[in-house]
């Protein structure tokens, strides 16, 4: 059985009888194929019984929660299943090591501009950010990586509005409240797209809390936030623009709230619904000669970063070529 990510929207209870996980909602009560499912993400008020929490760690599922506003609050991550302390040991020492980090938060800043370069050109810009990579190459600092980082996505982003519809200028990405429509879906796909990095990286033996781009900090998983480099280039740009250009989300699935702009619940249902189906939309891989759906290649991204801890491959960042 092939499975897929349960995303709940509605306020309810979650409970466990017996072997089987049950949802009850102002709807009533269905049980849910927790033999179907990869993680799950809680938008609604939802309260979880001690009893599910123990079955969904015993099958692994991570349950992501989101806020009143759709942004990301918090995980339940799952006793570790995949244990290496022979990889805990390299991945410290890679942070440690002030050129062995640096050398892989170059990579990620380098894969994910080079997937901005892609998308630009997809939107009709064929603009390269060759000056970029070239000081990228010279920086000594992650906070010198990080400031290239910064710039290079502000100049993506204003180029995106030579070809949005005028209701949807993003003008300047601006985040915490988003201050227009596009602002507000870019942050939404972002803050969904997060942790579903953090479920591919469960499903390995890295420790997503020790990151080389992103500062390690206390209840974060950092390393997603690095991978989240390449891939939001990659998922969330995409979608957005697609979205918004095809005329699927309008301005009537926002709202105005706390001096900014959010999307509303039909907003975020119907946003939702078209991530999880770009998630699960498989591209040919060039390498392995055989389909492979979004989702995966996120792991497959992961399972890179390993083999280059351990020695065994340098890692070489994902670059679009769908």
């Amino acid at each position: 059985m092939r499975k897929k990510s349960l995303t709940l929207l509605s306020d309810g209870y979650l409970f466990r009888k017996e072997n089987t996980i049950y949802f009850e909602n102002a709807r009533g009560k269905k049980p849910l194929a927790i033999e179907g499912i990869y993680d799950i993400y809680i938008y609604g008020k939802v309260s979880i019984s001690s009893q599910a929490l123990h079955y969904l760690a015993q099958k692994g599922i991570a349950v992501h929660f989101f806020n009143h506003y759709g942004y990301y609050d918090g995980s339940f991550y799952p006793r570790e299943s995949l244990h290496s302390g022979y990889l805990v040991v390299n991945q410290v020492e890679h942070y440690l090591d002030k050129n062995k980090r640096l050398e892989l938060a170059k990579l990620f800043v380098i894969g994910g501009i080079k997937n901005m370069e892609w998308n630009l050109l997809k939107f009709k810009n064929k603009i390269k950010f060759d000056s970029y990579i070239e000081e990228l190459n010279n920086c000594n600092k992650i906070t010198e990586v990080m400031n290239v980082e910064g710039r290079v996505r502000a100049e993506y982003y204003s180029l995106w509005d030579e070809t949005l519809p005028n209701d949807f200028k993003i003008v300047k990405r601006t985040r915490k409240p988003p201050k227009n429509e596009m602002n507000a879906l870019i942050s939404f796909l972002n803050s969904r797209l997060y942790p579903a990095i953090i479920t591919e990286l469960y499903n390995t033996q890295l420790t997503p809390t020790v990151s080389y781009l992103h500062e390690p900090h206390e209840r974060r998983f950092s390393l997603a936030l690095d991978l989240s480099e390449i891939f939001k280039p990659m998922i969330a740009d995409r979608l957005a623009n697609r979205l918004v250009k095809q005329g699927i989300i309008q301005k009537k699935h926002f709202r105005d709230d706390l001096n900014g702009v959010l999307l509303n619940e039909d907003g975020m249902k119907l946003v939702l619904e078209h991530l999880n189906r770009e998630m699960d939309k498989t591209v040919q891989h060039p390498k392995l000669k055989k389909n492979v759906s979004k989702r995966r290649l996120i792991r497959l991204e992961a399972y890179k970063l390993v083999k280059h801890l351990v020695g065994q491959k340098k890692y070489e960042p994902l670059v679009a070529w769908f």
